[in-house]
């Protein structure tokens, strides 16, 4: 488990107000915390500062936050680097974009510190300082996802799933709030010489949905989908 204390995030807004509120979250939970105030000089602070994490709002003035992820993704030193882009804007185009040149999460403002607070976990376990240890249990909200056992339950009742099912619901449960496109669920769970259309893994999570309800799984039109609670 990767200890909090030592794990360096740095948030880039043009928005004093929404620095100061995860800034403040953060350094509460323990995060090394940095600010920027626009993309240039968040720019100049990751270059200095390092950060594991960045948090990255889109629109800015001078430089856009996509156009500094593409920037910050030439950088050799910043591809480990985690960052999620945090903005109040969800046109489909612009989530788009953003995963496009290089971002690994997409946030929407406002967001609760609990629910931000749950996707650095979610983004922390993705990273290679923690790909090394895998969890066999994976839980969000009342669903429990067990690996070695081939089981899913919800509130603590057995639900049967076939193995394509259980496979994208174990893909998408690894990694809450991160966007999948169909794309990325056909390469991960289907053999690369098996060829299916997007029809088919719709209809695989529309079983799933049947089994677990619609309020886990999130439809990103235009992109694909994601799993958050």
């Amino acid at each position: 488990m990767v200890d909090q204390e030592e794990i360096k995030v740095l948030v880039i807004d043009d928005e004093i107000d929404v620095l100061d509120f995860i800034s403040y979250n953060l350094s509460k939970d323990g995060y090394q915390v940095q600010t920027a105030e626009n993309g240039k000089q968040g720019l100049q602070v990751a270059r200095s500062f390092r950060p594991d994490i960045i948090l990255l709002d889109v629109m800015m003035p001078d430089l856009d936050g996509i156009e500094l992820c593409r920037q910050l993704r030439q950088r050799e030193e910043f591809n480990d680097t985690l960052i999620a882009f945090l903005t109040a804007r969800g046109e489909d185009y612009t989530q788009i974009a953003a995963l496009d040149h290089g971002g690994d999460d997409f946030i929407v403002k406002p967001i609760r510190p609990n629910v931000l607070r749950s996707r650095l976990r979610a983004l922390l376990r993705r990273s290679k300082r923690t790909s090394g240890i895998e969890a066999h249990v994976l839980e969000l909200g009342g669903l429990v996802l067990d690996r070695v056992k081939f089981s899913v339950t919800l509130d603590g009742k057995p639900i049967e799933f076939a193995k394509k099912e259980f496979q994208i619901l174990e893909l998408l449960i690894s990694a809450p709030g991160k966007v999948f496109s169909r794309t990325e669920i056909f390469r991960k769970i289907w053999d690369s010489e098996i060829i299916v259309g997007e029809r088919t893994i719709d209809v695989h999570i529309r079983r799933i949905r049947e089994k677990i309800g619609d309020k886990y799984i999130k439809t990103i039109k235009g992109v694909g989908y994601k799993i958050e609670y």
